[in-house]
């Protein structure tokens, strides 16, 4: 026992007024086992397969509890070593204020990371829209957020972005959204021929949703065509433009069953013959 009192009181090194024992090394060990071991636990709780909990929610309340747990379990080890907190904060109140302002637009986007872990806005595995860029989030960090664009590129985004931008959340409120296409035919064409062709082919996707909502309308009468659009609601909004596409082929192939013409955009000129004025002067 005298020589396990020994080995935890052995001096390891001092410097001014602290001395750092094998006892404090092994004190800070334990703290860092037990929060550790604190947070697998919440973890396990928070995303157990029963829980009442949607992801979105277990990862914001898990994503607070780490932060306050990890910066108590630093006070701890720092009144362990035997810094005051307080006094340490106190006493590095200037340099902070230096530090603060240096940082400015850091701690505004740790600020931002809070308010979107506590309002839950913006959850996990939403489909957001960016300054024109459709992203899906895959994780909310203290400071910025992880995401991955249509071209599986994976986007850091500063958090203060999220909160000071018109953003636009497609999963918020619902897990289908609508979407549009435009295609414009020639003139003549039988209008009624068109829009049936538009939804018929909206019906043949297998990503469409709601088959009572897909409607296609004669919007403008335009400068070289009979401009329609088809509307129509889907669940794969993520990649949207794939199914886009499917359906722009499956309206060409039935425009071509129907003999329904897509214009080229065209343009009469009219010229104004100056020959008599040109026989006068003569």
């Amino acid at each position: 026992m005298e020589t396990i009192n020994n080995i935890l009181n052995f001096e390891l090194f001092s410097l001014g007024e602290y001395t750092i024992k094998v006892s404090k090394l092994v004190t800070i060990l334990l703290i860092f086992m037990v929060t550790k071991l604190v947070l697998w636990l919440i973890n396990k709780a928070l995303f157990r397969k029963y829980t009442t909990l949607d992801s979105g929610t277990s990862y914001a309340l898990f994503k607070i509890i780490k932060y306050v747990i990890w910066v108590v379990a630093i006070a701890f080890i720092f009144e362990n070593i035997g810094i005051k907190v307080t006094i340490l904060l106190a006493g590095s109140a200037a340099l902070l204020v230096g530090v603060g302002l240096g940082l400015q637009q850091t701690f505004n986007d740790i600020i931002s990371g809070i308010i979107l872990l506590t309002e839950r806005s913006i959850k996990i595995d939403d489909v957001l829209e960016i300054d024109n860029d459709v992203v899906k989030i895959l994780s909310i960090g203290l400071r910025t957020s992880k995401a991955l664009n249509r071209d599986d590129i994976t986007i850091i985004i500063p958090n203060s972005l999220i909160t000071t931008s018109k953003v636009i959340n497609w999963s918020h409120q619902s897990q289908k959204t609508r979407f549009r296409i435009d295609v414009g035919v020639a003139y003549g064409s039988d209008v009624d021929l068109v829009i049936k062709t538009l939804e018929e082919s909206a019906y043949e996707h297998p990503d469409i949703t709601n088959r009572d909502l897909v409607e296609a309308r004669l919007m403008h009468f335009g400068n070289s065509s009979l401009d329609f659009e088809l509307l129509f609601f889907s669940k794969n909004i993520f990649r949207i433009g794939k199914a886009k596409s499917d359906i722009r082929r499956i309206i060409n192939k039935k425009f071509n069953e129907n003999n329904i013409q897509i214009p080229f955009p065209q343009m009469d000129l009219h010229f104004k013959s100056k020959s008599a004025d040109i026989d006068r002067i003569i």
